[in-house]
């Protein structure tokens, strides 16, 4: 299958928006920052000694033991007691606007373009659902080893033969993000997605207040 590379130009002629320079560059670090942070899980977690299973009751009585006074076995310096400043859930997601996120995208979408590895493909499926088939379709469009495919949907059939290969992935055009952009060698994108991209790409409007 003949794939061209997604040039300035035809990225102009398709109503991409890019960005000049290095603009963006700091949007796409808080970009990747806030998606690895929103996939963190938060959920270590230790007990406090309110939460282990254990007596209140007091150890020893206060006086004339010859002994430090205590209270309860649940106290972090026993063990099986609790945890001082131990983990407890926590949701690690960061907030960023939209306008970053967009400014995000087109610069590493920008510096893709500009580095040549974007390739712009008619359609891609494979209609076995076969791995061999799948590899052998990309094979004829490019050597690369970590590649993207972009559509704006796949077949399930294609979804199922790239399911064993861990260096390739299938991402919608809807749906793919700046981490996307920067994680692969190669983009193969397929000409309905570059509509998307289009959309994806152009300004934030505000709407007016009333």
């Amino acid at each position: 299958m003949a794939a061209n590379i997604l040039t300035t130009e035809a990225a102009q002629k398709a109503n991409i928006l890019l960005t000049e320079g290095e603009k963006g560059h700091h949007a796409i670090y808080l970009s990747v920052v806030a998606l690895q942070a929103a996939r963190r899980a938060g959920t270590a977690c230790t007990k406090t000694r309110g939460e282990v299973a254990g007596s209140g009751k007091k150890l020893w009585r206060q006086k004339g033991t010859g002994r430090a006074r205590v209270g309860d076995g649940n106290a972090p310096h026993w063990r099986g007691g609790g945890v001082a400043w131990g983990p407890r859930p926590r949701d690690y997601s960061k907030k960023l606007n939209k306008k970053e996120g967009r400014l995000a995208f087109r610069s590493a979408l920008t510096a893709r373009i500009n580095d040549g590895d974007v390739l712009v493909i008619p359609s891609f499926q494979v209609s076995d659902g076969k791995t061999k088939s799948f590899v052998k379709a990309l094979r004829d469009i490019t050597d690369a080893k970590k590649v993207l495919v972009v559509s704006s949907q796949f077949e399930d059939t294609t979804e199922r033969s790239a399911r064993n290969l861990p260096t390739v992935d299938l991402v919608s055009a809807s749906s793919v993000n700046t981490e996307n952009l920067l994680n692969y060698d190669k983009i193969v994108v397929t000409k309905d997605a570059l509509e998307t991209f289009a959309k994806r790409t152009a300004p934030v409007v505000r709407a007016p207040k009333q």
